[in-house]
């Protein structure tokens, strides 16, 4: 699938912060489709028994990608929101040291309200876990004080992907 454009990433989100040295620092991209993909590696920091992912860090990805996939549909990093309801699936294990494909949609938008399906892949395309997140659209000022986040979600930087191959199970 071709993306469309590569979302930014933050500085400290525990998915996407590449200033932060426990995260994830998974880069995510606007699919010419209208929704948002991600490729990228848990590590063993991120474990819960040996060989596998801590279920809270596979719930955050999904978490992530609920509102990455409203950015995609809508083109733009404007619009922010936080999770009011979030429903976790897991189906096999989330093994860490591999690449993992996360893929996110949005299947409903209100002026206030945003649901999107959310879905981790193995490289095979079996699905590891999947999700559906409901957010409440808020000012970020709303979310937390004195928060810029033009300044939070500050890198952009090309990697050069322009395609993510994905197999649907």
């Amino acid at each position: 699938m071709k993306v469309a454009l590569k979302q930014r990433n933050s500085k400290m989100c525990i998915m996407c912060g590449l200033d932060n040295e426990y995260g994830v620092r998974a880069p995510f991209y606007s699919m010419e489709d209208g929704s948002v993909m991600t490729v990228f590696r848990y590590r063993p920091q991120h474990q819960s028994y040996p060989g596998r992912v801590h279920g809270g860090l596979i719930t955050s990805m999904l978490d992530e990608m609920g509102l990455r996939a409203l950015w995609a549909k809508e083109g733009t990093e404007e619009t922010f929101g936080v999770t009011f309801s979030l429903e976790t699936k897991f189906r096999k294990p989330v093994p860490y040291d591999e690449d993992i494909i996360g893929r996110g949609i949005v299947v409903k938008d209100t002026p206030r309200f945003c649901k999107s399906e959310v879905f981790l892949h193995d490289r095979y395309g079996n699905i590891l876990a999947n999700g559906t997140v409901n957010y409440i659209k808020l000012d970020t000022q709303t979310i937390a004080e004195n928060v810029d986040a033009h300044e939070e979600m500050c890198y952009l930087i090309a990697d050069g992907v322009t395609e993510i191959e994905f197999i649907k199970e």
